[in-house]
C-alpha cells in the first residue's frame, strides 16, 4: 500500500489506495460491491445550513450506477425559501469524492454529499455548495491565488449536574478528564470525524464552564486543518452531524448557540483563511505578514459590516457580540488580541527547531513552518450557513486584493493595545463598529450588496431574501429591550437553541 495512503484513517481511502479527490464512480461500486454496502444516502445543505438525508436500499449493479449517475429528484422549495412550490423540483448529484462510511447505521451504508441541479441540468444558482464554488472559481480567475479555510467549532454539552471535580467556573480552558467530562464525546467525534474525510487539527475543552439549576454546562471545541474553501465547509457540516448524533445517542444536550446565558462566554466559529499559490503560502514574506495578506484583511474588514448577514444570522447572535468579551465589536485587527474581529493568530514565521532544543539527542537543523501561518476572523457564529459565509468570506478578500487603498487601510485599522483601555479610548473612537442586530445586519448588507452580487457569486434575488428574512425578526432594539429581563433571554436562547 502507498506511504500516502497507509496512514489516512479514511477507509474508503485506505481501501482505494487513492486520495478522496480521485474518487471515480467505479470506485464507489468496486467499494459497495466488496464491502456489502446494503443502503447509500444522498446528503445535501438546506438554505437553514442543516444536512438533509435521502434513504436508498440498493437493489443491483444498475440501481447503485443508476442513482450514481442521474442523482434524484427533490423538492427544493421545502428546502429554499426563495423558491415556489409550482416549480420546485431539483436534482441532486453526488459528488463521488466526497463519499463516507456511515458510522450510526446499524446496516453498511455509504454517504454521499450531493449537489443540486435545474430541470436544465445546471447548478442551481443558489445551492450553497454552488455559491461557494462560483466564489472560489471567481477569485482564482482574478487573483492567480486558492483560498483555503478551516473552522474553530465550539459547543457546549449540557448533562445533569455532578458534584464530582468541577472546573472553576469560566476556567475550562484545556482541562483534562476528570474536570472535563466531554472528552470522551468530544475524542469519539474526532476519530469519526477523521474517518470520513475531515481533517482534524485537535479537540480540547474550552473556557465555558458553569453550573446552573440542575445542569452542568461545559464548552469544547474542534478545530480544523486548512483546505481548500470548498472542503472546509462540508468537514464542518458533517462534523456538526457528527456530534450531535453522538450527543443525541448518548442522552447529552449539544449546542452550537452564540450564547446561551449572560455573563458567560459565547461559542463563536472562528475561520481560519490563508492565501496559496500552488503549494506556497502567500500570507507571509521575508518572515512577516506579506502585503497579500494585509490586502485580504483590508477586504475582511471593509465588508465586515455585512459580513455579518451571513455568520451572525439570529438574534442571539448579537448577544454575544458585545464590549469586554473576547468576540469583537470593533472592526479593526491585530497579532495575537481576541478583541479584534481580524487575527493573526501566533505563528511560526521564521525558520526554527524547537524540537530539538525541547529533544537535545534530535540531530541539528531548522524546520520550516510557515506553512502554518492563518489569518483569524472571528465575529461568525454556529447559525451560520458555512458556505455563504465561506462564499462571503472569500468575495472580500478579493475585493481587499482590488482596493486601491487597502494597505493603507490595514494600517489605519491595526490595533496593538487593548482598546478598551482608557489610555486608548480615542482610538477606539476611530473604529467602526459590528452591527449589533439581524436588522441592522441586513441594512448594511443591502448597502454592500453590489459587491456580493458584481461576479454573480450571490444571485440579487438571494440577496434580497437574505436581507428579508434577517428583518423578519424585527429585533433592531432587542438588546436593550430584553437586557435585566433573564426571563425573556431564556425564551430567546431555548428559541435558537439548535441553530445552524
Amino acid at each position: 500500500m502507498s506511504t500516502n495512503t497507509n496512514l489516512n484513517p479514511n477507509p474508503l481511502v485506505q481501501y482505494l489506495n487513492k486520495p478522496c479527490s480521485e474518487f471515480t464512480k467505479a470506485d464507489i461500486i468496486r467499494y459497495v460491491e466488496d464491502n456489502n454496502i446494503s443502503m447509500l444516502n444522498f446528503r445535501y445543505v438546506g438554505g437553514d445550513g442543516r444536512l438533509k438525508t435521502l434513504n436508498f436500499v440498493i437493489h443491483d449493479y444498475q440501481h447503485l450506477d443508476t442513482l450514481l449517475s442521474a442523482g434524484e429528484r427533490v423538492d427544493g422549495s421545502s428546502l429554499f425559501r426563495n423558491i415556489e412550490a409550482g416549480s420546485s423540483d431539483l436534482y441532486v448529484i453526488p459528488r463521488y469524492r466526497t463519499a463516507f462510511i456511515n458510522p450510526f447505521a446499524e446496516i453498511p451504508t455509504l454517504d454521499i454529499l450531493c449537489s443540486y441541479y435545474t430541470k436544465e441540468g445546471i447548478p442551481f444558482e443558489d445551492a450553497p455548495e454552488n455559491v461557494l464554488h462560483k466564489a472560489h472559481e471567481v477569485f482564482k480567475q482574478h487573483t492567480g491565488l486558492n483560498f483555503e479555510a478551516m473552522g474553530e467549532l465550539e459547543y457546549y454539552l449540557i448533562q445533569p449536574r455532578t458534584e464530582l471535580f468541577h472546573a472553576d467556573d469560566q476556567r475550562g480552558y484545556h482541562e483534562s478528564t476528570p474536570f472535563c467530562k466531554g472528552a470522551e464525546l468530544r475524542r469519539q467525534a474526532m476519530l469519526h470525524i477523521a474517518q470520513l474525510g475531515g481533517f482534524i487539527k485537535y479537540g480540547h475543552s474550552e473556557v465555558g464552564n458553569f453550573s446552573l439549576g440542575d445542569f452542568d454546562y461545559e464548552q469544547n471545541e474542534l478545530e480544523f486543518m486548512p483546505v481548500a474553501v470548498e472542503d472546509a465547509a462540508d468537514q464542518i457540516v458533517i462534523s456538526k452531524w457528527i456530534l450531535r448524533n453522538l450527543a443525541y445517542r448518548q442522552h447529552i444536550n449539544l449546542t452550537f448557540a452564540p450564547k446561551i446565558t449572560t455573563g458567560k462566554a459565547g461559542s463563536g466559529f472562528h475561520i481560519h483563511t490563508r492565501l496559496m499559490k500552488k503549494d506556497e503560502n502567500m500570507m507571509i514574506e521575508n518572515g512577516g505578514l506579506s502585503n497579500i495578506a494585509k490586502r485580504a484583511i483590508a477586504g475582511f474588514l471593509d465588508l465586515a459590516p455585512s459580513l455579518t448577514a451571513f455568520g451572525n444570522q439570529i438574534p442571539t447572535s448579537y448577544f454575544r457580540l458585545v464590549p469586554y468579551q473576547e468576540a469583537p465589536t470593533n472592526i479593526c485587527w491585530g497579532d495575537r488580541n481576541r478583541s479584534v474581529l481580524v487575527r493573526v493568530p501566533l505563528g511560526w514565521l521564521g525558520k526554527a527547531n524547537m524540537a530539538k532544543d525541547a529533544n537535545p539527542l534530535e540531530p541539528s537543523g531548522e524546520y520550516d513552518f510557515s506553512q502554518k501561518q492563518t489569518v483569524e476572523f472571528r465575529s461568525p457564529d454556529g447559525s451560520a450557513n458555512v458556505y455563504y459565509l465561506l462564499a462571503g468570506l472569500v468575495v472580500a478578500a478579493q475585493h481587499g486584493l482590488e482596493m486601491s487603498n487597502a494597505l493603507e487601510y490595514a494600517e489605519r485599522t491595526y490595533v496593538d493595545v487593548n482598546i478598551f483601555d482608557e489610555a486608548h479610548k480615542e482610538k477606539l473612537k476611530g473604529l467602526q463598529h459590528l452591527p449589533a442586530s439581524c436588522w441592522e445586519s441586513a441594512e448594511q448588507l443591502q448597502a454592500q450588496a453590489n459587491i456580493y452580487t458584481r461576479f454573480g457569486v450571490f444571485s440579487s434575488s438571494f440577496i434580497e431574501g437574505l436581507i428579508q428574512q434577517l428583518k423578519s425578526y424585527n429585533d433592531k432594539n432587542l438588546r436593550q429591550e430584553v437586557e435585566n429581563n433573564s426571563e425573556a433571554i431564556l425564551h430567546l436562547v431555548e428559541k435558537y437553541y439548535h441553530c445552524g
